[in-house]
């Protein structure tokens, strides 16, 4: 019985020797956002909200008003050919006053609250790098991989009741966090641009200390992980390259 090696010879043609072909697959690069551009942008945005008994499902004659303030400049310079590091700044304030909220689990269980006020800041720090990639050899659209290590804190303060029934507290706090945020940037023009970008991988640690009526003092950590698209982080935004 002749050998493997021997019919693989006798199917090749005679003299000749069968040879692979060498594979290559040829890479076009575009430069999508060039070495020595500076990157800039803000973002602003102011949330207010009213009601006067207002009911939904368990909760009745909900009367108060809210709002939340947030500005969060940005600032990275390309320090090659779509690679950019930089870092964003953000500060958040939000204040609501209820002054009155019912809870009706059942005809015979219900919780009442009224006179609560609580008043918030927090600020946060981020250090961004990111990876640029054109779509095909769009200059226009491309898609970037941005990596982020923010760290932020902040304090809260928080009364309900009045008179005798006065109960105050006071919270500060420290969370760090390290994400991943791809998007999609579609330039207008040779020197602005629209981006939109959402989390999809993370983890958070917060460190709160709270004190109540100066008299108590308590603490919890709380760690988060996210290894999912998170719908909530999605941002819209219009940047400056300059």
């Amino acid at each position: 019985m002749p050998s493997m090696a021997q019919v693989f010879d006798d199917m090749a043609p005679d003299g000749d020797d069968v040879a692979l072909e060498e594979f290559s697959r040829d890479e076009e690069s575009v430069v999508f956002v060039p070495k020595g551009q500076w990157i800039t942008g803000v973002s602003v945005s102011y949330q207010q909200s009213t009601q006067d008994k207002y009911q939904f499902l368990i909760i009745e004659n909900l009367t108060g008003d809210t709002y939340t303030f947030k500005v969060s400049p940005m600032l990275m310079f390309a320090v090659r050919n779509d690679l950019a590091l930089g870092g964003r700044f953000a500060y958040t304030r939000s204040l609501t006053k209820l002054e009155n909220a019912d809870i009706v689990l059942d005809p015979e269980t219900g919780y009442t609250f009224d006179h609560l006020y609580r008043l918030s800041h927090n600020y946060y720090g981020t250090i961004m790098m990111r990876n640029y990639f054109s779509l095909g050899r769009s200059k226009r659209f491309g898609f970037f991989n941005e990596v982020q290590l923010q760290l932020g804190g902040g304090q809260t303060k928080l009364t309900t009741g009045t008179g005798s029934t006065l109960s105050g507290f006071y919270e500060r706090n420290f969370s760090a966090e390290i994400g991943l945020s791809p998007g999609m940037c579609i330039f207008l023009n040779d020197y602005s641009a629209i981006e939109v970008n959402v989390g999809v991988l993370g983890f958070k640690m917060t460190d709160t200390h709270t004190y109540t009526d100066q008299i108590y003092e308590s603490s919890r950590t709380s760690k988060f992980a996210n290894f999912r698209i998170n719908l909530f982080s999605i941002s819209f935004g219009v940047t400056f390259y300059l």
